[in-house]
């Protein structure tokens, strides 16, 4: 099958070949179709399947056959996208820009986000948008401000579903969802599908479209994923090992706060290792020289928290390590598909810490992937006990639904001087 064959214009088709997709993924051949015939859909695909050209494509074919805005007139918002982090709003928006580059009409394009001034993109929606990319919060409050309205908007992406509907995401979800008018078309796209999603689907997809590529041998990512036990005191010292011996370009390492991520980094640096930290509470500007250093191989290793684990999308990056466990297992889905994408290959290492809650969480992530990692131990580096719950007489920790270890909750400071001692 070729992307002609699914409807599209030519200067779409152009700009495809220009970016040398030779043909179209399965997520592109099943959504693009049912897009430009106007359906709602429900897409689950990989990370690296391709999502973003599946809906960029025939939306930006939906402008070319519909009125708008000339240029210079004030335009309605026809397409709205919601993400969940500035990254991947950033992403989208370069990927429409791109795809839309030759079509007879200049696509008037907002992407919008928090962690800057909200004053020039106040600026650049004087006269309307287009389309308009945005993370919820910055959008309501740019509402807020009679910078735009959503009254016109036609269609709806929900673009990685499942992390907006996370804490903090969905009462602003809800509220935007309430501006918008009853009868647009409504296309969700993740590579994962949680309850509430499912929910949410059900209450507002109409005789959706439904789209679940399953990841098979052809179509998995290759990404060797191996298992390290060692002591949690001994992770930054392996590190750098693994970094020296295994003669890594670039790596990113995530890791499950922001402290840690600073004091990592920090430590690295100060080993002659290139490094910088990755998190939320970094300026924008500093977040975006980080991507760009790190895309550029300017640095060697980023140690970020999961705000990188959507819709970062490094060429080649040959290695993801899980310096802590994520959380669930979808988090974990998400981490190691920044690493073997586009058809490159990739490796993905996640170090467990010896004992037997961290055993037992990473024994939870392999069920729920059907996998199973071979734990491995690296001369010099190995633990100095191993947890054996089962041999030792210990009680099992009990993991909750999302993949969390239940028991104690430590306080925050407890945390993080337990972070300090354990890294070095």
């Amino acid at each position: 099958m070729s992307f002609s064959s699914l409807g599209l214009s030519a200067p779409l088709i152009n700009a495809v070949q220009e970016r040398a997709y030779s043909e179209p993924t399965p997520v592109q051949s099943a959504a693009i179709p049912a897009i430009l015939a106007g359906r709602d859909v429900l897409a689950s695909a990989q990370t690296g399947s391709g999502k973003t050209a599946a809906f960029c494509l025939p939306l930006l074919q939906t402008l070319t056959i519909k009125p708008r805005g000339a240029r210079g007139e004030t335009r309605a918002v026809q397409i709205l996208i919601l993400v969940p982090t500035r990254e991947l709003a950033t992403q989208v928006g370069e990927t429409l820009r791109i795809l839309g580059q030759h079509l007879p009409q200049p696509v008037k394009l907002a992407v919008l986000f928090g962690g800057i001034s909200i004053n020039p993109q106040m600026m650049h929606l004087r006269g309307g948008a287009d389309i308009v990319i945005a993370t919820p919060g910055r959008l309501l409050d740019l509402v807020s401000h009679n910078a735009l309205q959503l009254s016109s908007v036609r269609s709806l992406v929900l673009d990685e579903a499942d992390r907006l509907l996370e804490l903090g995401f969905a009462d602003e979800l809800s509220r935007v969802l309430s501006m918008l008018p009853l009868q647009r078309q409504n296309l969700f796209f993740s590579a994962t599908f949680s309850p509430q999603v499912d929910a949410l689907a059900t209450s507002m997809l109409h005789d959706p479209v439904q789209i679940a590529i399953a990841t098979t041998a052809e179509s998995a990512p290759d990404i060797v994923q191996r298992a390290i036990v060692v002591d949690a005191r001994q992770r930054t010292q392996l590190l750098r090992h693994l970094i020296s011996t295994e003669k890594w370009s670039r790596v990113l390492v995530f890791v499950a706060t922001k402290y840690a991520a600073d004091l990592i980094s920090t430590k690295l640096r100060r080993a002659d290792i290139n490094a910088e930290a990755f998190h939320g509470e970094q300026s924008q500007g500093k977040r975006s020289q980080v991507l760009s250093d790190f895309k550029a191989s300017r640095l060697k290793v980023v140690i970020a928290t999961d705000v990188a684990a959507r819709g970062i999308d490094v060429s080649q990056l040959p290695v993801v390590v899980n310096y802590d466990l994520p959380r669930s297992s979808d988090d974990y889905t998400h981490r190691i598909g920044r690493t073997g994408r586009a058809g490159e290959s990739g490796l993905a290492i996640s170090f467990i810490c010896a004992d037997s809650a961290n055993e037992a969480h990473f024994r939870l992530i392999e069920q729920r992937h059907q996998l199973r990692v071979a734990r491995e131990q690296i001369p010099g580096f190995e633990p100095a006990f191993e947890a054996a719950a089962s041999t030792a007489g210990m009680a099992v920790a009990v993991s909750d639904p999302n993949g969390g270890i239940k028991g104690k909750r430590p306080s925050k400071k407890d945390k993080l001087r337990a972070l300090a001692a354990k890294s070095e």
